[in-house]
């Protein structure tokens, strides 16, 4: 990658000149490309160290580079002491023609080396039908699950349970209610019950299946039987809502394991051989402010019963244990309160700091004609996931959820999500790639058939060419970087900039016949069809890190297929 090759050779240049190159050397791309492929700031940030002016550092540093081994084919100074680098053009061809002859695999690395990395995510209380928020969720959680696969981890998607706790009580307490009013009977529905008719709906199931052989019983015998159907209903609901919005997991961990496998009696266990441990007001508590918590915990209440760190603390444990020592957790930003704490006591026994990483995202506004949307007649008091993609389709609500930074709050366009135009961000992607297949009907030729060797490349001189060349060329990088930072929605930012540089080649196409694909000499023809199906591959493979299909055939709102040039 020309980037990897030109950062080493900048810091073989800095060690020549006696200089410690920083961490790594930063490169980025000139948001103007005349500016260049690449601009780095190194000068400036060694003048102080170096004490020399930056423009002096720039200068010896050009002269010491062998711009040849990193394909460069120039390096000048700017304003105060930024170094522009150019691509040779030869390297922006052969890399075109890699594309190609890598197809599907293309942007994929071996960064991580196939270590394993666990991503838990979603992990919702199965009380009721999954919410927007947990479909949020699901989307960053698959697809930054997908981003460090094709970094070259080993991921393992995992799904955390709460199947024990004061929340499952209430909804047993919920069912048990609606199953007394089935069969005739007056009791009072728990005031801080679950109120969405699918309780009702539970209720209705469990009568069909064992009758009124617990009508007026509400013995402990009797509420487990209900729990366990209860949980058990709404766990496959769950599961038939992700499998349709295309997330899979590995496991499902069950937080009722850990009490029945004594995890959490030797949790506390070895918390208090750690000496940390200490008795207040008849609670156990832990000394979290040891490890940056604003606060110590407590882990073991006057009542004798855990409270929920300790548990969280009990079950990231057996992440290391399992092998996964780098963990990534995708939460509502309503868990920040959690974050410290669960990685004191991580701490507290012998895990490194910042051990798990955390993704936390802030929640979802869904409107229509400018009004929010706010209840479902199932749920109750909140939209459902799969009410929304049944309205909009998975496509979209998955590019949507994804297309902004998870800290960031998400309005929800219904509207917006229906249109049929570039207007619509993941229509304006999806119809990009259609349109490139599109091309190639025209022309009366297979995807198998486009292939690099016997093409001239060098022909491929247009400057729309040239640029929709060097974004395709970004992808590798961008996806390297959208995994180490966790940040899905670069790659939806990639895809809608390459869309647009493809509609602006293509357009052009109209307007100026010589740039056509099709209806142009055949030396020429072959090369644009290189360029068109380096196109399909990229936006293909962004569509696929995101789990959003790409079509190669769509019809805008007039009926009209994407017309061919």
């Amino acid at each position: 990658m020309a980037v990897d090759q030109l950062r080493a050779e900048i810091g073989r240049a800095l060690r020549e000149m006696g200089a410690d190159a920083p961490g790594e050397i930063a490169l980025e791309r000139p948001r103007n490309p005349d500016h260049g492929d690449f601009a780095t700031n190194v000068a400036m940030t060694l003048s102080k160290a170096l004490g020399r002016p930056p423009r002096q550092i720039a200068e010896e540093l050009i002269g010491r580079l062998d711009l040849g081994r990193a394909s460069i084919r120039s390096a000048e100074i700017a304003g105060p002491g930024f170094i522009n680098f150019r691509l040779e053009k030869n390297y922006l061809l052969d890399a075109l023609a890699e594309i190609v002859r890598e197809g599907d695999r293309y942007g994929r690395s071996s960064i991580g080396g196939g270590r394993p990395a666990m991503v838990e995510f979603v992990s919702a209380n199965p009380t009721g039908p999954l919410h927007i928020g947990h479909g949020r969720q699901a989307a960053l959680g698959d697809t930054i699950a997908e981003l460090l696969s094709w970094a070259g981890w080993d991921v393992y998607r995992e799904f955390y349970y709460n199947d024990a706790g004061e929340q499952i009580a209430r909804l047993t307490r919920s069912v048990w209610a609606r199953y007394q009013q089935h069969f005739g009977r007056d009791v009072t529905f728990p005031e801080d019950g679950y109120h969405g008719s699918y309780v009702a709906e539970i209720a209705r199931a469990f009568a069909s299946t064992r009758g009124d052989v617990l009508v007026d019983d509400e013995s402990t015998p009797a509420l487990d039987e209900i729990r366990l159907f209860a949980v058990g209903s709404l766990r496959a609901e769950q599961n038939r809502d992700l499998d349709d919005f295309r997330v899979e997991f590995d496991n499902f961990y069950l937080e009722s394991s850990l009490y029945a496998d004594g995890r959490v009696a030797e949790t506390i266990q070895r918390l208090r051989e750690t000496g940390l441990a200490y008795e207040k007001d008849g609670a156990l508590w832990l000394e979290t402010t040891r490890f940056g918590d604003d606060k110590d915990r407590v882990m073991v209440k006057s009542t004798g019963h855990p409270t929920y760190f300790l548990p969280d603390v009990a079950y990231h444990l057996t992440k290391w244990e399992r092998g996964f020592h780098r963990a990534i957790n995708i939460q509502g930003s309503d868990h920040h309160g959690t974050t410290a704490r669960v990685r004191a006591g991580l701490q507290a026994l012998g895990l490194p700091a910042g051990y798990p990483e955390y993704v936390l995202h802030q929640m979802v506004l869904v409107m229509r004609a400018g009004v929010e949307v706010k209840f479902s007649k199932r749920a109750g008091d909140y939209v459902s996931l799969r009410e929304l993609y049944d309205e909009v389709g998975v496509d979209v609500t998955r590019y949507f959820f994804l297309m902004r930074r998870s800290e960031a709050q998400l309005t929800f366009d219904l509207d917006l999500a229906r249109e049929q135009s570039d207007k619509n961000p993941v229509y304006k992607v999806q119809y990009a790639h259609a349109r490139m297949s599109s091309i190639f009907r025209k022309a009366g030729v297979s995807v198998d058939q486009i292939l690099p060797e016997p093409a001239d490349l060098s022909l491929l001189s247009h400057p729309l060419e040239v640029e929709l060349t060097r974004t395709l060329l970004r992808f590798p990088e961008l996806i390297a970087s959208a995994a180490e930072r966790h940040a899905p929605h670069s790659v939806c930012e990639y895809a809608e900039e390459v869309a647009g540089a493809v509609n602006s080649w293509y357009h052009a196409g109209n307007l100026e016949p010589e740039l056509r694909v099709v209806g142009v000499p055949e030396p020429l023809s072959r090369a644009r069809l290189v360029l068109a199906r380096a196109v399909q591959i990229v936006l293909h493979n962004a569509l696929a890190v995101l789990g959003v299909s790409a079509p190669t055939r769509m019809e805008r709102e007039t009926g009209d297929e994407p017309e061919t040039t």
